[in-house]
């Protein structure tokens, strides 16, 4: 039997968003565009879907976009608000050091064509100061981007506070959600939000959809060109299957908020307090102001990737960072940017769990967890050097 602790990559599809999707798959086929009958019948359940999806997140239906998926969602956010600052003589851009890569890569291409970008250096406990952030807004800033909870140390940061210093100076705001939609609350008009990304798979929704909210009067310039679909903001038949599972999904998780949350601090606690106890060993981000479900360690001595594959063994699937990630040899861009050392970050493990997840399930992963650590530094040669005074402990 398998325990399931990597929620942060993707979820299960609930029955909810699945019998929701059936009948798209099969009697309601017809192109939203379409003015047939069949046509239209799609036609007005994508129109009830955005009604309800704006709802979720105290939207207006005329702000939700379709997207595939976060990564679209927050690069057509970040390359539509770059545009119209350049449009209007601003070319610059702020944001955060521990981004999800789907930004950061999409301020890199940015800072290629000429606009300047400044990443807000991260605080150990992995939240970034609202006063940080007003302090960088200069004259010629375009948009100030900050992700809502990391998907790596599920840190919680202060949105609707930073909402509030761009609203005030004039400055666009988005907000990466897509760890924190269907988890934490959300809503636009009192965050001070004025784009936001999110992505169904992260709360129990089908794989291939997202949503990119954007406020009336924030334009959204089309990184699809083709058709006239979503007004024109992204081209392409909408997935209306995917799109019907995404609503029932988040409907359901953001019914559920509260119970989830109780149920999930309870565990989050129980396993941090339990991994605490193995020697040389530090959680990362903020003990009380993370998601619920998220648990991240560092384990001094041992590589991340080793800790994974045991663990895989003994039926417990996690991950030691973000999956977008998981093929590359560097240490977590998140873990040092809050100050972990190359050789500790590389022996990181993420836990993330779900509503499904059990007491029992917990008692075997602190029960399992520290026998495999302890196997991996009985085979590190970099261990018997710490252990023999050949070297210093980082983590005490």
């Amino acid at each position: 039997m398998k325990i399931y602790a990597d929620n942060a990559a993707t979820t299960k599809m609930c029955p909810a968003a699945i019998e929701a999707m059936l009948p798209f798959l099969d009697r309601i086929y017809g192109n939203p565009s379409s003015l047939h009958s069949v046509g239209q019948e799609a036609a007005e359940a994508l129109a009830d879907a955005r009604q309800r999806i704006a709802a979720c997140i105290g939207a207006d239906p005329g702000e939700i976009v379709f997207t595939s998926g976060g990564s679209e969602a927050d690069n057509q956010a970040i390359l539509s608000a770059a545009r119209l600052g350049r449009q209007q003589g601003r070319q610059h851009i702020i944001s955060t050091a521990f981004e999800h890569h789907a930004v950061l890569h999409t301020l890199e291409k940015l800072k290629r064509e000429g606009f300047e970008v400044t990443l807000l250096d991260v605080h150990e406990n992995g939240i970034v100061l609202p006063h940080q952030v007003e302090e960088a807004i200069r004259e010629d800033t375009c948009l100030v981007t900050v992700i809502y909870a990391n998907n790596e140390i599920g840190t919680i940061q202060p949105i609707r506070e930073i909402g509030a210093i761009c609203r005030a100076k004039g400055v666009p705001f988005h907000t990466d959600a897509v760890q924190a939609a269907g988890h934490l609350p959300i809503h636009v008009g009192e965050q001070n939000l004025d784009l936001l990304s999110l992505s169904a798979h992260k709360f129990h929704g089908p794989k291939g959809v997202g949503v990119l909210y954007a406020r009336k009067g924030i334009p959204l310039f089309p990184m699809i060109e083709g058709g006239a679909q979503e007004r024109g903001r992204r081209a392409g038949t909408e997935n209306l299957p995917a799109i019907m599972g995404m609503t029932a999904a988040l409907e359901l998780a953001c019914s559920q908020i509260d119970e989830n949350a109780r149920h999930l601090t309870a565990l989050r606690d129980q396993l941090i307090q339990g991994l605490a106890k193995i020697p040389h060993s530090v959680l990362n981000g903020d003990p009380v102001q993370r998601l619920p479900s998220n648990v991240n360690f560092c384990f001094e001595g041992i590589e991340g990737e080793s800790l994974l594959l045991l663990l895989d063994d003994k039926g417990i699937c996690a991950s030691s960072g973000s999956a977008c990630t998981s093929g590359s040899l560097d240490p977590s861009h998140v873990l040092l940017a809050i100050g972990r050392p190359h050789e500790v970050a590389h022996g990181s493990l993420r836990l993330s769990l779900c509503e499904e997840n059990t007491e029992a399930e917990v008692d075997t992963m602190l029960r399992e967890i520290p026998k495999v650590v302890e196997y991996l530094r009985n085979m590190s040669p970099v261990w018997r050097e710490l252990q023999k005074g050949a070297r210093d402990y980082v983590i005490q």
